[in-house]
């Protein structure tokens, strides 16, 4: 049990972590406040940073949220506290999405989840061919496993319905005037949230080629020229069995447990949000040799150059200590 008070410095480190976590549009749609025995934290999505064209139901700010409370369990681990994560604790106050426990003998995690934090970004530069090793796929599919999530590593026909699938959503995003002017934005003029702007980079043959959305900062910046990607990219989808907030904040922490393991294992990744936007392409994304499930987010992974770092909130805008009282640093 342990019954040390969390302490100024504590907090700091905790929420640097959570604050590192993936977004849509790196909105970054989280608060975090103290449990007032200062043994927890409270987690809520700030609705202030939502995306509502984009993100009408909020899955991908529950996503993002999760996310973040992965990182907090990670986080904890390295201060040596396990910690008991409530979902949705609370019916009367939608916003209050997770409570962390950080008091007694909850599950820790292995120090690499930690230690991959700072050095998880999302890649969207081109892979090489060369692909993941089975005994990886299968630690990925534990890691999202280990938060009752599904993970599936697509074969070639999958990988390409998949794709298929995410150009449509991406030509009728880049017909969207209302999503196009929410996205500008949220971008204004800081560096680009996912690497490279919008172009179709990479002949996967004579008509097929990677969708990637361009996040290029600067709404008036011209397009980069097409880049040679990797022949066909290995894709991951993660599905829940349920489709209500609790499953989008697990698919958000299993999200982020396979991404931060894959970089501890070498290997880079990147979102594909674009199917997961829009209702029709969602639910086409599932297989059905699968059974039933609820495709939650669709993730691209390989061996590549390492994405860009992305502008993160200062631990202060996202930590509200309301006047508690704290230990000493």
């Amino acid at each position: 049990m342990t019954e040390r008070p969390l302490t100024l410095t504590d907090l700091w480190l905790v929420v640097a972590a959570g604050s590192a976590a993936p977004s849509l549009h790196n909105s970054q749609p989280w608060r975090f406040r103290p449990t007032a025995d200062l043994d927890g934290l409270l987690v809520y999505g700030d609705r202030t940073r939502a995306v509502p064209a984009t993100d009408p139901d909020g899955r991908a700010l529950h996503l993002s949220v999760g996310a973040a409370v992965f990182n907090l369990r990670a986080a904890a681990s390295h201060l040596g506290r396990g910690a008991e994560v409530r979902l949705c604790p609370d019916p009367g106050d939608p916003d209050l999405l997770a409570t962390l426990d950080f008091s007694g003998d909850g599950p820790r995690l292995a120090p690499e989840y930690y230690e991959a934090v700072g050095r998880r970004h999302s890649s969207r530069l081109p892979f090489t061919n060369r692909d993941v090793p089975e005994a990886v796929v299968g630690q990925l599919m534990d890691a999202a496993a280990a938060e009752d999530v599904h993970l599936a590593v697509l074969e070639e026909a999958g990988a390409r319905r998949v794709l298929e699938l995410t150009t449509e959503a991406e030509r009728r995003t880049s017909a969207d005037l209302q999503r196009q002017a929410e996205t500008r934005g949220w971008l204004r003029a800081e560096p680009s949230a996912d690497g490279i702007p919008l172009a179709a980079i990479g002949p996967l043959d004579h008509d097929a080629r990677v969708p990637m959305r361009g996040f290029a900062g600067r709404p008036q910046q011209s397009a980069k020229p097409t880049e040679r990607f990797e022949a066909l990219p290995q894709l991951a989808v993660l599905s829940t069995h349920g489709d209500r907030p609790a499953d989008w904040l697990r698919a958000g922490q299993a999200l982020e447990r396979m991404w931060l393991l894959a970089t501890a294992r070498g290997l880079r990744a990147s979102v594909l949000h674009q199917a997961v936007e829009w209702p029709d392409t969602r639910w086409r994304l599932r297989d059905p040799a699968e059974g039933p499930g609820h495709v939650q987010a669709v993730v691209r992974i390989g061996y590549g150059p390492p994405g860009a770092a992305t502008p993160r909130r200062a631990v202060d805008e996202v930590l509200d200590l309301g006047g508690l009282p704290l230990g000493a640093r």
